[in-house]
């Protein structure tokens, strides 16, 4: 019989995952066996007959279950990327069982009891800050998962927990296959007016693989986007969108209607088990906002900028709708007159930009930043086998030449894999006896394609996507602490989204351009003019774009923190109403947002969607510093770095001061964004 690879040591180029060794038959056992090895590690703690310690206690649980953690990221990154129905079903059966083992560990009494007594009785002093933190974060982690329950609570928490990971698989699942079943399939012509060339060609070229006449069109970014920015067809523009909208909102079995309302009720129902007043309160707990009240604060304080600014910006936008016999701007127009808008008042054609962001570039340039600021070389190596031929590997070294992090890059959109852009880990960094175990790091996007005869060019914000994505993975490569539960992008959610949006500023850089922005067909740099264009976007309807990102962040707080589970409700007119004060064109119930809502349903920014503004303002902040001192200012870069590799050994405020010398001031945001005047 053949050896599970998942149970076995990855006998690998740098320990890399076997993605070609591994099928979805593999989890179910190697979980299991890994699920008693842990359990046996978590009994040799909790029935240590020796006096309870932070080493013999607290630090051996923070080691414990490594292999068990990796072979989870393992499943939940293929399930992201590159699933079908048997990785699915996999995932939906392993998932509760991994929940319910956790939850039971949370709620080991014998073990809870050591934790509490290390918690009240060492002596902080003798930690040093990452140790301390470790103490309070084991300790909270207990606390806030059930440990000081009774029986018969603790047993209602674990089904809680239970449904909640059926509910949030079953989500993503429905808007993945409405997402993919639904094209548009266009015959004549004249419908594709307004779209560029390269959108056409790659239209035609998917209804050829699919055996149809004419241009096919996708709910997938890369396709949905430019429909909508390009098409002039109105009637067209208005069909794709209310398509988009109604993902997951039909009468059919892929409705997340009752899902999103069980979601919340549980989350409820979980948190007034835990002793809170709302799951916001719940987990604003453990992040820099610290309360619900202080969340809404912040984001009636940008409204009040933004929205004023906004409805200025919507009147743009209807006017030239009227000169085309538009009487009511509606959202399928919305990004057709901002893309004229765009062209007419910075003279920006962000089609003719593309040329310019060739894919293999802008990677080569964000590479070349990263070694500039934090002295990190790339080597592209196919010594490291990847779960998609079309996924890149790199081995990552510093200035010392000394190996930090393997690196994975997977950019175009596929069937099986999920909408949007994100970072992950295959693997944490850690250090433990003399041995500094390197993180394996990886950025997922929807790029557009290649096409026939031309190389796969990105728009600007796809090329902001991927500055976004990698700033995530330096986080995650530069990481240097000694438990992994503080390593990298292990921080309060309200932080970490800092490294990302922070990468963007270099996009609009001239010096950082230089590196990378040339045309794919004659290497000329971007023009000047093309460049203080982009300059100039950075505050080109800023104030819908604010208030768009306010909305959500609103909808998230009226789930989580207003939501009343006795009160039945329609989660349609729920929604209307949580976004109401934001609404600047008119709501159309065939749609909604919140059973597509990835980011706080089955994603992790439930009651914390705010984060996104949040840490624009510390980026805008944290950039100034750059732009006084210069954008690869050694010094500078060297105190970021600093930020970068403590992960979440201290507190995101003490690391923020320590790199900046202050606390951060949201004006820095609102000049930016050119909403204070």
């Amino acid at each position: 019989m053949k050896l599970n690879p998942l149970l076995a040591d990855f006998n690998t180029y740098l320990g890399t995952v076997p993605f070609s060794t591994i099928h979805p038959g593999h989890f179910k056992p190697a979980v299991e066996k890994l699920m008693k090895q842990t359990k046996d590690e978590i009994r040799q703690i909790a029935e240590n007959p020796n006096t309870p310690t932070f080493q013999n206690t607290i630090e051996a649980l923070a080691y414990s279950g490594l292999k068990l953690s990796q072979i989870q990221n393992i499943l939940l990154n293929i399930n992201s990327a590159e699933t079908n129905e048997e990785w699915q079903k996999t995932t939906e059966e392993i998932l509760p069982i991994l929940n319910n083992f956790y939850n039971e560990v949370k709620q080991n009494k014998v073990l809870f009891d050591r934790i509490s007594k290390v918690y009240d009785e060492v002596n902080k002093s003798e930690l040093n800050d990452e140790q301390r933190t470790l103490l309070e974060q084991i300790y909270k982690s207990f606390v806030r998962n059930g440990a000081l329950l009774n029986d018969e609570d603790k047993d209602i928490l674990k089904q809680i927990d239970a449904d909640l990971t059926r509910l949030k698989l079953t989500f993503n699942k429905n808007v993945l296959k409405e997402t993919n079943d639904y094209t548009l399939k266009i015959t004549h012509q004249d419908d594709l007016k307004g779209l560029p060339s390269s959108h056409v060609e790659t239209a035609k070229k998917l209804a050829d693989e699919k055996g149809e006449e004419g241009w096919m069109f996708t709910l997938h970014a890369p396709s949905y986007i430019p429909f909508m920015k390009y098409i002039k067809n109105r009637a067209l523009r208005r069909k794709m969108s209310l398509a988009y909208g109604a993902r997951a909102f039909k009468n059919n079995t892929y409705n997340n209607e009752k899902i999103v309302l069980e979601i919340a009720k549980l989350r409820h129902q979980r948190a007034a088990l835990l002793g809170y007043s709302s799951h916001a309160h719940y987990v604003l707990e453990e992040r820099m906002a610290q309360t619900p009240d202080k969340v809404l604060t912040f984001l009636d304080t940008l409204y009040a900028y933004a929205y004023p600014n906004a409805k200025k910006e919507i009147e743009k936008l209807a006017e030239l709708a009227r000169k085309d016999g538009i009487d009511q701007l509606e959202k399928w127009d919305i990004a057709y007159y901002m893309n004229l808008l765009k062209e007419k008042e910075l003279n920006l054609d962000e089609e003719k930009l593309k040329a310019y962001f060739p894919l293999e570039k802008v990677i080569k340039g964000v590479f070349d930043i990263a070694q500039k600021l934090y002295g990190l070389q790339f080597k592209k190596t196919d010594k490291i086998e990847t779960y998609h031929p079309e996924v890149h590997a790199y081995e990552v070294y510093d200035e010392n030449n000394h190996f930090k992090a393997v690196f994975y890059a997977d950019f175009f959109p596929r069937p099986g894999k999920r909408q949007g852009a994100w970072m992950t880990a295959f693997k944490e960094q850690w250090q433990k006896d003399g041995n500094d175990s390197r993180p394996h790091i990886a950025i997922v996007t929807n790029f557009s394609r290649p096409t026939q005869d031309k190389p796969s060019l990105l728009t600007f914000n796809e090329v902001t996507t991927l500055f976004h994505e990698f700033g995530h993975a330096l986080h995650g490569m530069l990481a240097q602490t000694a438990y992994p539960g503080l390593s990298g992008t292990n921080v309060y959610w309200d932080f970490v989204e800092l490294p990302s949006q922070i990468m963007e500023n270099w996009a609009y850089e001239p010096e950082a351009l230089s590196l990378f922005a040339k045309h794919y067909l004659t290497d000329e740099p971007l023009p000047p003019e093309a460049l203080e264009s982009l300059k100039k976007s950075l505050q080109f309807m800023e104030g819908y774009a604010t208030t768009r990102q306010l909305s959500f962040g609103y909808l998230d707080m009226g789930w989580h923190h207003l939501f009343n589970p006795e009160q039945p409700v329609s989660v349609s007119e729920y929604e209307q109403k949580q976004m109401a004060k934001t609404q600047l064109v008119p709501y159309h119930p065939e749609n909604n947002m919140s059973v597509s809502f990835s980011h706080i349903f089955p994603g992790g920014y439930a009651a914390g969607y705010y984060a996104y503004k949040w840490a624009e303002v510390l980026d805008a902040d944290a950039f100034a510093l750059f732009k006084e001192t210069g954008i690869f200012n050694k010094d500078t870069a060297g105190k970021f770095k600093t930020l970068l590799s403590s992960g979440g050994t201290k507190h995101p405020m003490t690391l923020y001061k320590a790199f900046r010398g202050r606390e951060p001031q949201v004006e820095a945001l609102l000049k930016r964004a050119g909403l204070l005047h």
